[in-house]
Parts: C-alpha cells; structure tokens; sequence
C-alpha cells in the first residue's frame, strides 16, 4: 500500500530544518572561507617571521653605526678615547671626547673663585618683624651701583627687593634661637664681580661702620679670582670652569694637583667589531633559514636572497686605497658562511696599520669603507622603496586583501542562508497544508478500500 504520493502524507516538512540548513551553510564555507582563513593564518606566521627578521636587521644595523663615517649623537669606533685621572682637586668632563688631543694635561689649583659674602648685624625677632628705617642702602657691583630705600620695608621685604636685581642675591637667615642675619652676596665668583656696600643703611646694619668703610668683621667671603697653572701656564679668572684646547672642561673643586691622560681607545674597537661579527652571523644565519626552510610560509623568498646577497656583497668587498677587504685583517669565514675574527692578527693590524683599517671600515667621503656603505644600505633598506620596506608594504596590504575577502565570504553566506531559511520555513508551510489536505483523501481511499 502506498504511504503517500511525492512524499505527501510522511511528515516531509519537517526534513526542511535548521539541521539541514547548517550543513549545507558549513560545506560551502569549507570551500569559500576557509581557504581565505588558512591564508590569513600562514601570513600571520610570515609576519612574525619577518618581524623577527626585521629586529635582526636593525640590531645589525646598530652594530656598524660605530664604523659609520657619518655617525651622529657620538663618535665612530676609531675616534674613542680612553681617559686615566689622578687626584681629586679638579673634575674633568668633554662634551665630544673624540677632539681632545693625546697626552697629559697636569693642573695645579693654588686658589680656588670666590664670591663676595656680606652679613649684617644680628637681630632678634621683634627686629626682624619691624621696619629697616635706616635710610638708604647702596650696593655696587661691576661699577653699577643700585639703592635701595629702606624705608618702610621689613627685612624680608628689603631682601626680596635686593635679589630681584642682576648680579646679587639676598637672604635672611636664622643663624641662632633668636637670632637673624641678612645675608648679601654676588651672583658670581671673582673679582669682576665683587660687591661694595655704602650708604646711611649700611652703617645701621653693620655692613660698614660708617657708611663708607667696609666692617671687616661682617665682611665674611671676600671675591677672588680662580689661579691655576694648567701645563705651565698661568690662568687667573672669575670662575672655577675652564676649558682647555680640545674643549677639555676642568672643573675646580679645592687646592691641590691633578691630571688627565687621554689616548685612543683601541680595545673598543675589537669590543665593537666582535659585536657587529656576531650580529652579522645570526642575521645571516635567520635569513638562511627562512630561505632554505620548505615549510616556512613565506611569499617572497627571492626577495630575502636578494637582501642577503647585497648584505654579503658589502661584507666581502674591497675598500680604500689599497683595495683591501675584510681577510687582509685577520677576518675569515666558515663553509657555513659565518664570519669570525682571528684576535692575534687583528689585534696586530690595530697595532700596526690602524690607519688603513680605518680606512677599511669608516673611508673618507670620497671613498666610503664598509661600514659606512654597509649602514647606508641598511638604512635604506628600511625605507619604504627597499627590500624590507617593499616586503613589509606588501605583507600589510596582502592582510588587508585577504581580510576583506573573507569578510565579504562570510557576509555572503550569512545573507545566502538567511534567505534560505526564510525560503525553507515558507515550503515548510506549504508541504504541511498540502499534507493535511491528503490526510483527508487518505482516509476516503481507506474507507473505500475496506468496503470492497
């Protein structure tokens, strides 16, 4: 006996369901998303790849800036100095160490610059909060003399108006329980700078002792001159600072002797040239990896031959006048094509030919050595028109291409089986009646069968 005709009568509204409409949707994203999110992913490991690519670049592009001719914010690797000090009576500071000259530098500090120091009489309190009231108070300094008028004003007043003037300061002080001093002094040490105090306040306050002599007895710093013999020749000036061919700064602290001995620093160049040998090999050796590594995700394989190419092409070339490279100063490399320094024939060519491998590494601008040529390729390697710049450019927008593409596939079929749904749910209703309406003409052919 038939169950029903096309189905009609077997429930087949209900097959049109969610279920239904889940694995359809997940097959097409199988073959439409996916992909595009597989590729997004491997480009994520590509960028990290070449992140870690990258940081390598830049930390040996920091390794040549010493051997950089046109090194900026220091010096290059050829030009430090080492410094030796003796005794403590002076400091010794160089704002550019490379212009200082070879040698000794001996100094002798016989005197030290001094400011001028006045104090006034002691005052109590009920003094100190009251008015001056003294008359005038005159104080000359570098042949100026400024007044001031006292009356009226406290002592504190009398200070502030004191050091709101160039070239001298004042303040009170509490130099006991109940005990005041107004403290006077010039700005600066020396003698161009020393202070005389007259005029009928002067005498009030102890300054002098008759409003014209100067009261020793208050007088308590008097100006001097810093006197110095620095290689042999005698210095007397106003201040404790002073700065010596090369731009040598010397900084008085007390009496006594002291010296400076600078010469170049030749073990910081081994120092420096081990740093950029072992930053060249581990650049090289990641890029190595990248390229020969068959399962590492990476676009653009010709494109870090390229880099690695030119990187050795610098590396291994010939520079200066003599045409010499790299292995006539003790460097050699490995199968592996790692580079190392031979320390005994380095060091001996810092010893004997220090300025033809200076000549090597920094040149002259008209013939630039390695490393300036090697720093300028780098750099531009950055930049967006290079190798690593162009890579990075491509990376990111490739991200974005993909990215869109993905969301326009997901937001496709989301839209695609929203409608399908939709769709479903209307044939569902239409099978359902056409279901119930042969319900009833199942039952006739029943009765009609049962009756014959």
């Amino acid at each position: 006996m038939a169950e029903g005709i096309l189905g009609l009568g077997s429930g087949q509204s209900t097959a049109l369901n969610q279920e239904l409409i889940d694995k359809l949707k997940a097959a097409e994203r199988k073959a439409q998303v996916e992909p595009l999110e597989t590729s997004l992913e491997n480009l994520g490991i590509e960028r990290e790849k070449f992140t870690e690519i990258q940081n390598k670049l830049n930390e040996l592009l920091e390794a040549i800036k010493p051997f950089d001719l046109f090194v900026s914010g220091g010096t290059d690797a050829f030009e430090q100095k080492a410094a030796s000090t003796t005794g403590d009576s002076v400091i010794f500071e160089a704002p550019d160490v490379s212009k200082l000259n070879n040698g000794i530098t001996t100094v002798n500090i016989s005197k030290l610059a001094q400011k001028d120091v006045f104090q006034s009489n002691v005052i109590d309190t009920t003094t100190k909060n009251g008015t001056v009231d003294a008359g005038t108070l005159d104080i000359t300094i570098g042949g100026t003399t400024t007044s001031f008028d006292t009356a009226g004003k406290t002592y504190q007043e009398l200070a502030d108006e004191i050091n709101s003037k160039t070239g001298m300061s004042a303040s009170l002080e509490q130099v006991g329980s109940d005990s005041y001093r107004l403290i006077i002094k010039s700005s600066d040490t020396g003698l161009d700078n020393a202070i005389t105090i007259t005029g009928q306040a002067s005498q009030a306050l102890g300054y002098t002792t008759d409003g014209t002599i100067e009261n020793a007895t208050n007088h308590i710093l008097k100006a001097q001159n810093l006197e110095a013999t620095i290689d042999g020749v005698d210095y007397n000036v106003s201040s404790n600072v002073i700065t010596v061919d090369g731009g040598l700064k010397i900084t008085a602290l007390k009496l006594g002797e002291a010296s400076i001995n600078i010469s170049d620093d030749k073990a910081q160049i081994s120092t420096q040239v081990n740093s950029f040998v072992d930053k060249y090999n581990e650049f090289v050796t990641m890029l190595d990896e990248a390229i020969s590594n068959q399962d590492l995700q990476i676009s653009d394989k010709s494109a870090l031959r390229n880099l690695q190419s030119a990187i050795k092409e610098k590396i291994f070339g010939q520079y200066g006048t003599d045409d010499k490279s790299l292995f006539n100063y003790g460097f050699e490399v490995d199968k592996e094509g790692k580079l190392s320094v031979n320390t005994t024939d380095f060091q001996a060519a810092i010893d004997n030919d220090f300025e033809g491998l200076k000549d090597l590494f920094i040149g002259k601008a008209e013939a630039k050595g390695l490393g300036t040529q090697l720093k300028e390729f780098l750099t531009d390697t950055t930049l967006s028109e290079g190798i690593v710049g162009r890579y990075d450019t491509f990376l990111t927008e490739r991200k974005k291409t993909l990215t869109t593409e993905k969301d326009n596939a997901v937001e496709s079929l989301d839209n695609k089986y929203r409608q399908l749904a939709l769709q479903f749910a209307q044939y569902s209703a239409i099978i359902s009646q056409m279901e119930n309406s042969f319900s009833g003409l199942k039952q006739m052919i029943l009765q009609s069968t049962a009756q014959n």
